[in-house]
This record gives structure tokens, C-alpha cells and sequence, in this order.
């Protein structure tokens, strides 16, 4: 029987008894300051859809998830957090309604109340055939602190169900019996992100949606990635394709994919994309497919390397043949929420400098929906402080995001078995130490090498040589970028830093599960003078050092890996976070995979050959 949708107690207002003589309460939009570049306009608007100050009885909200119905209604869920803002208190899954396409909305209501625990991770999914819409769900004992749930959680995953567009929705029911494996038995978590129905081929209305989860054997010994899929239109359910990653006794593992987003390709086959966090794989995005309708993987869950994210969950959605994918763009933290495309059905995906930016604010969380033929909706998580500040709610139009752009200008890469860098930008080519070299203007003109396998340094000795010649007083001024970003990111880099007299070279590495540690190399003076001068940065015999000119300072160097479990780019005059940019002249820059000799920096022949070459960029053309 279902039950009527609640509203929290303590909260009652006019706006539920509006809501209750069928009419919609409007939100006032966002400040400009959330708006995208340009601002609302008829291809774009956004509006702040759940935030404690106008949603009472709450301390926060996060996790979204929305769905469009058979109806057209659309629900738009989250976590309504009752004490604070942590994981594991109490909190319910609460929902607002919308029946014109997402430009006013309902008052909040309870689906399934808490009461004390934690009632979360709303994954809905549409049956179009029958009209029902499910809601996966996943429930633990409660805290009365901010405190994260204790290992070996109890997580349990529930279901229930609405036949009436959303209004009241059924009892949830313990999935466990069909969904939980017995030794899935500490962390599980459904979503938190729409299913899908499939509609193509074989396994046409099956229902898909996604799960993760955790072994605990006095610890934490595995990480399950599972789909769940249902044949008979949600009234059984069971674990279709399933990856799992082994963790080491020393708490180390390869990857661990969680937080699934699903898209049904054009083909019929199943792209499932996932956060990825805390793997020695390169990347913070994950993703498999499933040829068979979510029955099994074709292949393990691969990293990204480049398609640069912080650890944090995203959403995908097709647009006919454009596979859209939101989630923010910084690589180290979660801001600047951004849309991605893939016109390959996910085989590779358009870079941070080719997406569109929703907001420049913190983001975290989010899910897309198909509104309507000519409309798509964004729910996500974000703030001017904090990306927990409010849910808020966009709708764009497919012309608003940014049109898919053609292949980018070329430089060479002399290095064995590397494609050509690409040029962003327009850096003018001026005189070098030996031929051409490149001027950037510090205003979006870098270098980026497409990833390889041979890129990353990882624990070796290296050498990294290049020309510089600037003359800015302020600012950062990158020069090479190689790897993570942060505090905590393994990475190299070797900028210069005129307003503190100096030039400075620092790597962050991993070593095994112990805290990243850094080290850094810097000069006693700017060496922004308008001159070429030469910079080498090596690691080798234990130290890391840095000259300019023959100069040289060094450091003890930390034993570990400069690249490993972040995302992954070499950048050539910009911060990898596109945050900082040279205004200035670079040539010949170079990377080896071993620490070079004094004598053989100068050699001709060490430096005609492309032995133990990892970058080698001349920068003395550009093509295209």
C-alpha cells in the first residue's frame, strides 16, 4: 500500500500547504554570482533548488539525484541532513516535484525519513513501460556526531517505489536478500546518480543501476564496482557485471571504482563511469562497459589519467550521439563545475580547456536529466564558500555548451613514441637558443602533451632541462608541469616566482600507503632579466637539485613515486589547473627518465639522441 509523502516534523509552512492545493512554489534564481559566463539567458538559467535557510529542519543537503518521469514530472531527491552536514547522522531522503520542466518547483517532502539513521544515496530509475519510477537506497545505524560511519559499516541497500508521478511512494524494502553478497559486508552504496531503462537490442527494458562496496576481513580486503539489474521490471533484482580490486595488506590497491554513472550507447552497450580514489592507477575518473546489458564487463574498470577531475562523484547523459559528463573540473579541488563531451561513446573525452563551465564556484555532487527534446537539466551540489552551501538546479539548451571544436595546433615531440603536443593558445613563434621557440602571454597560450604510458617518471631518476627568457615582476610563472596538483598530489614542476627573488622546482611523491611527502629546490634570484637562461632540475643520489646558468641548489630527495593515484598531465607554460600562465619565452625543453651527468648535458650526441628521452620539445614550430 503506499503511504502518503511526509513532511519533516518541526517544518510545516504555508509552502506545504500550498503544495497540497496543487500549486508550485517558485525559488527565487541564484545570484549572479553562480551563473554561468553570460549569465541567465534564455539557453540558460539556474535557480537554488534545496538550502537549509529556505528549507527548514535541516542543516544541510547534499547527494542529488533526478529523473524524469513517464508523466514528464521531474524529481529531484537529495539527502536532507538533520543535525549537520556529516555522512552517517541523521538524515532522510526528501524530494521536490516539477511538473513545468524544472522552472518552479514543489515544496520539500519526506520519502523516507531517517529518523535517527541514515537514509541515503538516492539512485531513482524510470520504468518507462510501466510508468513506475524506483528508488534504490542505502540505510546505516545513525551517528549524533559528524563523524564518518565506523568500519565495518552496516549499510544495507532498500527499495521503494511510486506509481503515481512522485506523490507517495511505497514501504522500502530490504534489498539485501538479493543484492548484498555475504562477504560485501562493510561499506555499499547505491548511486547516488539516476539508473537507466535500456531500450536498444537484446536487453531492451531491463533496468540498470549501479552499486559499490566493500570486504572487511578484520580490514578493509576488497573493493567490489557491481551492476544491478532487474528483467521483470523491478519485481526482482540481482548483481549483474562485477569488478573487483584486491587491497594489499599494506592498504595499497590498483583502483577502487565507486559512485557509477550509467549511459546506454548508441550501440546498445552500457558506459558505466565511476570516481576514482586513493588507487596507484593515474586519475580521479574510471570507466568500463558492458556489452551484454550489464551482465558482465567486457574489461576491468581503466583510468583516465587526463580527463582531469578531483575525487568526487559525476554524472553522465546521452544527447543523441554526444555523451555529456558533469562533474568539477579542477583536478584538485572540488570547483568549477563543468560539462564534458565524447563524441566516441566514451572512448575519449573533450579536455578541461574544451568544456563548458556551469559555475566557478565550489560544486561537488551531481546528475543530468533529458527534460525535454530541447532542454537539459543539471542538479548539482554548490556554494560560494563551501560546495555544501545549497543543491541548486540549471537548465540549458544543447547549444549552450561549448560546440565540439577541431584538432588544436602542433608542436613536436621528438621523444620515441609520442604524438605531437597540442598548442592552446596563440604563442607566437620568436628566436630561440637553437631555431624557433615560443612566446606565451600569460592569458590561456600553453603546451599540452597528449598522455602515453611513457609520460609518468614514477619512482626513477630524472632530468628535466629547458631555456626560459622573461621578464614579468609578479605572478607564478610555469614553465613545466608534470603530473598531480595540491598538497598531495604526486607531481614535478619548475616555475619561476618573480616576486619572491626567485625560481623554484618542487615534487610531491607517494611511497607504498604512507602521507605524500614534498620536497623542493629553489635560486636565489628571479633570472627575469629578458635573457635565455638555462634551468636543470634532477633527482638522483638522493637529492634533488636545481641550476640555472651552473648555479646549483639542492635538497634531500624523498623516496616514491612522482606519479601516481591523481590526474595526470604535462603542461608546457601553464599550471595543470589552468589557474596560472607564463607570460613569457620557453625552448628546448627536455625530460629523461634517468639524472644526467654534468658532462653529458653538454654533449652533442646525448643531446641529438632520443635515448632515455621521455619529453623533448624544440617548441621552434607549430603547425595547423
Amino acid at each position: 500500500m503506499l503511504s502518503g509523502l511526509r513532511t519533516r516534523l518541526g517544518s510545516l509552512s504555508a509552502a506545504t500547504a500550498v503544495l497540497a492545493a496543487g500549486l508550485l512554489v517558485p525559488l527565487a534564481p541564484a545570484p549572479p554570482a553562480h551563473a554561468a559566463p553570460g549569465g541567465d539567458s534564455p539557453r540558460f538559467s539556474q535557480q537554488v533548488l534545496f538550502k537549509a535557510a529556505q528549507d527548514p529542519g535541516y542543516a544541510c543537503f547534499r547527494i542529488p539525484a533526478i529523473v524524469r518521469t513517464a508523466g514528464g514530472t521531474l524529481l529531484a531527491f537529495a539527502e536532507g541532513r538533520v543535525l549537520n552536514c556529516g555522512d552517517a547522522a541523521d538524515i532522510d531522503i526528501v524530494v521536490k516535484r516539477s511538473t513545468d520542466g524544472g522552472r518552479t518547483w514543489g515544496a520539500l517532502q519526506v520519502v523516507d525519513e531517517g529518523a535517527g539513521d541514515t537514509h541515503g544515496n538516492p539512485a531513482p530509475v524510470v520504468d518507462r513501460t510501466t510508468g513506475r519510477i524506483w528508488l534504490a537506497e542505502t540505510y546505516n545505524t545513525g551517528r549524533t556526531d559528524s563523524a564518518g560511519c565506523a568500519v565495518p559499516c552496516d549499510r544495507t541497500p532498500h527499495l521503494q517505489y511510486s506509481d503515481d508521478d512522485g506523490r507517495t511512494w511505497s514501504r522500502p524494502r530490504d534489498l539485501s536478500p538479493e543484492i548484498l553478497p555475504a562477504d560485501w559486508n562493510s561499506w555499499y552504496a547505491t548511486g547516488p546518480v539516476h539508473g537507466i531503462q535500456l531500450t536498444r537490442g537484446r536487453y531492451a527494458g531491463r533496468l540498470v543501476f549501479g552499486v559499490n562496496a566493500e570486504t572487511w576481513d578484520g580490514r578493509v580486503t576488497a573493493n567490489h564496482a557491481a551492476l544491478v539489474v532487474s528483467d521483470d521490471h523491478g519485481g526482482h533484482w540481482r548483481i549483474g557485471a562485477t569488478d573487483t580490486w584486491p587491497v594489499a595488506a599494506d592498504g595499497t590497491f590498483r583502483q577502487k571504482p565507486s559512485e557509477l554513472t550509467l549511459a546506454e550507447r548508441g550501440d546498445g552497450s552500457v558506459l558505466v563511469s565511476g570516481r576514482e580514489q586513493d588507487g596507484t592507477d593515474l586519475g580521479h575518473r574510471t570507466q568500463a562497459v558492458s556489452r551484454d546489458g550489464g551482465t558482465s564487463f567486457a574489461a576491468p574498470f581503466r583510468d583516465l589519467p587526463d580527463l582531469y577531475a578531483p575525487q568526487v562523484q559525476g554524472s553522465m547523459l546521452r544527447v543523441g550521439d554526444r555523451l555529456l559528463l558533469a562533474c568539477p573540473g579542477d583536478p584538485d579541488r572540488r570547483r568549477t563545475m563543468m560539462i564534458r563531451s565524447s563524441y566516441d561513446g566514451g572512448r575519449t573525452w573533450d579536455g578541461a580547456d574544451r568544456g563548458t563551465v556551469v559555475t566557478t564556484d565550489w560544486s561537488g555532487y551531481s546528475d543530468l536529466v533529458r527534460v525535454d527534446p530541447g532542454t537539459i537539466g543539471l542538479m548539482y551540489e554548490g556554494g560560494a564558500v563551501d560546495a555544501r552551501d545549497e543543491i541548486r538546479f540549471a537548465r540549458f539548451t544543447e547549444d549552450w555548451l561549448a560546440p565540439r571544436r577541431g584538432p588544436d595546433p602542433v608542436t613536436p615531440d621528438l621523444a620515441r613514441h609520442a604524438r605531437p603536443a597540442a598548442v592552446l593558445g596563440d604563442p607566437e613563434e620568436t628566436d630561440g637558443v637553437a631555431g624557433g621557440a615560443l612566446e606565451f602571454d600569460g592569458t590561456g597560450d600553453a603546451v599540452r602533451l597528449p598522455y602515453r604510458a611513457g609520460l609518468p617518471l614514477g619512482t626513477e631518476d630524472f632530468t628535466v632541462s629547458l631555456w626560459f627568457r622573461y621578464t614579468a615582476t609578479a605572478g607564478e610563472q610555469p614553465w613545466l608541469w608534470m603530473g598531480g596538483i595540491g598538497t598531495s598530489q604526486p607531481q614535478v614542476w619548475l616555475r619561476g616566482e618573480p616576486a619572491n627573488n626567485r625560481v623554484q622546482a618542487l615534487i610531491t611523491v607517494q611511497d607504498g600507503a604512507s602521507a605524500p611527502r614534498t620536497a623542493s629546490v629553489r635560486t636565489a634570484g628571479a633570472y627575469n632579466d629578458g635573457r635565455w637562461h638555462r634551468a636543470v632540475l634532477r633527482r638522483g643520489a638522493g637529492r634533488l637539485s636545481l641550476s640555472v646558468d651552473g648555479t646549483e641548489s639542492s635538497a634531500a630527495d624523498v623516496p616514491g613515486s612522482v606519479s601516481r593515484n591523481s590526474p595526470f598531465g604535462v603542461h608546457v607554460g601553464q599550471r595543470m589547473d589552468g589557474r596560472a600562465f607564463l607570460t613569457g619565452a620557453l625552448d628546448e625543453i627536455r625530460v629523461w627518465d634517468r639524472a644526467l651527468s654534468d658532462e653529458e648535458l653538454t654533449d652533442p650526441d646525448v643531446l641529438r639522441s632520443p635515448q632515455d628521452t621521455v619529453v623533448w620539445l624544440p617548441l621552434d614550430r607549430v603547425r595547423g
